[in-house]
């Protein structure tokens, strides 16, 4: 009995030391990089790169729509701006529309972030994972908080944009050739595309000046693409600010104060004025029609796109909230049991 208590503490004790282990990240000095993180981009996929003539190791820059459940990956050419390339349907997302706010709410993030080589997990629990970088400097500026907000396989989410692990092996890849040599890509988090359109249906939700402020930059990349420059003043994102040619010194950002006086290069600053006169007249006309309105609220906790519902029946029914879940305290989430019976380790959402 004593030595089968002690083989039992033993047991225990090393994996409560595994468990403690540090995670090794794609931007630490490892040979401990496991195949999955080091796989080479599908020959189609290597091939199409070449069509298009974006050289295996430029820029990437991804863009994720909530509502929507997709991932698109825009990546530059040999022009210097970036061109879509492909996009991914999420196989799971968790929270409502609208900003993350705090630790335990459910909510995936958006908004503008910097990803570094660091934040790319070679060893995540999730196949493979891409951390957001949330909390930005808006967000710690608006007092907004949590951690761990990543994009990953395994399609499960607690707060993150969770793919098929064949999905993230691939944006991985995509990623991390990116950096090779640059220290950062961007992803631009939305709650939907910020049509005219969509604006309209979600005119009556709490967070529509945070989407219309998250449209300039959206407008400042579509119109140019271009990866647009993020800064942050006054609580507020700013989209390629440069310094006003009348001031010699140069600008400097504090995410809580002022927003220093600064100007936008005319190209830029023309093309986005032409696609917000554009979006305005037709978001004027869709008022005056009377356009139905979204719900503010869905009732469930996250989607997924449509295309993976018939391999995951239930998943996201399953895990319906309460009205304003967004702005609740943090509850336990429910285990989500399999057709089969099992009970599986993942936690997909909170029922009430």
């Amino acid at each position: 009995m004593i030595r089968t208590t002690v083989l039992r503490a033993l047991v225990l004790t090393a994996a409560f030391a595994a468990a403690l282990t540090p995670v090794t990240c794609l931007g630490e000095s490892s040979n401990r990089l496991p195949t999955k993180a080091t796989k080479e981009l599908p020959p189609e996929l290597l091939s199409l790169l070449r069509q298009r003539k974006m050289p295996k190791h430029s820029p990437i820059l991804v863009r994720i729509f909530k509502e929507e459940a997709e991932l698109e990956v825009w990546k530059q050419d040999t022009t210097g701006r970036f061109q879509f390339q492909k996009v991914y349907p999420i196989c799971r997302w968790s929270g409502d529309l609208g900003p993350k706010l705090y630790e335990g709410d459910r909510q995936a993030p958006e908004g503008f972030y910097t990803v570094t080589p660091e934040l790319m997990n070679p060893n995540s629990n999730f196949y493979l994972a891409i951390n957001t970088g949330f909390p930005n400097s808006f967000d710690k500026a608006n007092n907004r908080n949590g951690s761990l907000l990543m994009i990953h396989g395994d399609c499960s989410s607690a707060g993150c944009y969770a793919m098929t692990d064949d999905q993230i092996s691939e944006i991985y890849s995509l990623a991390r050739d990116s950096v090779i040599g640059r220290p950062s890509f961007q992803v631009q988090a939305y709650p939907f595309r910020l049509t005219p359109a969509n604006l309209a249906r979600h005119r009556n939700h709490p967070n529509l000046a945070f989407w219309q402020m998250l449209k300039i930059g959206n407008d400042h990349f579509v119109a140019t693409h271009l990866e647009p420059r993020v800064d942050v003043c006054n609580r507020l994102y700013v989209f390629d600010a440069q310094p006003h040619p009348n001031l010699p010194n140069p600008l400097v950002f504090n995410p809580t104060d002022k927003c220093p006086a600064f100007v936008v290069n005319s190209k830029i600053a023309r093309r986005v004025l032409e696609k917000q006169r554009t979006d305005e007249l037709e978001y004027a006309q869709l008022l005056e029609d009377d356009v139905p309105t979204a719900p503010i609220y869905s009732g469930l906790d996250g989607g997924m796109n449509a295309f993976f519902l018939p391999w995951y029946p239930g998943r996201v029914t399953l895990s319906q909230v309460m009205p304003y879940a967004s702005y609740l305290p943090h509850l336990p989430p429910i285990r989500w049991v399999d057709n089969d019976g099992s009970l599986t380790s993942k936690l997909f959402g909170t029922l009430f």
